[in-house]
């Protein structure tokens, strides 16, 4: 009598944990940049609620001492980020500026992103991010 195979050889084995290898060796890096950029969106999204207070201050004529992260309803530490404030001059018309130093992702850490303020009031998304992780509209500086 002839018996049946029953099971799988040790090559068929091989060759599913070479193909899974190489599957994970693409992914991996994908999902590092992934996470990179959702980082540094996320670190811009912690520092951009800051605008509105900033603004509202500066049309009410508040001196340059009271412009502090507090102030402007923002956390001077997030789980993304280090937040930090420029101040303006006197007047509140002078360059200002939003600051947000990342945390986390290798790619990214100690990397910068910020909110410039124009003395005109139009403000501006700087950033020292590699082009592929940089969010849409910030420029390097």
């Amino acid at each position: 009598m002839k018996t049946m195979q029953k099971g799988f050889t040790l090559i068929e084995l091989m060759i599913v944990v070479a193909i899974i290898a190489i599957l994970a060796a693409i992914a991996l890096p994908q999902y590092q940049n992934y996470v990179a950029r959702s980082q540094a969106t996320a670190g811009l999204a912690d520092i951009t609620p800051g605008k509105t207070a900033f603004e509202e201050m500066v049309n009410n004529g508040q001196s340059a001492a009271n412009f502090t992260v507090d102030a402007v309803g923002l956390q001077a530490t997030t789980e993304r980020c280090a937040v930090a404030l420029t101040q303006p001059d006197a007047t509140g018309a002078a360059a200002a500026a939003l600051k947000c130093t990342l945390k986390g992702n290798p790619k990214v850490a100690t990397k910068t992103i910020q909110w410039d303020r124009a003395s005109n009031g139009s403000w501006t998304c700087h950033s020292s991010l590699e082009d592929k992780f940089r969010p849409k509209g910030c420029v390097n500086p």
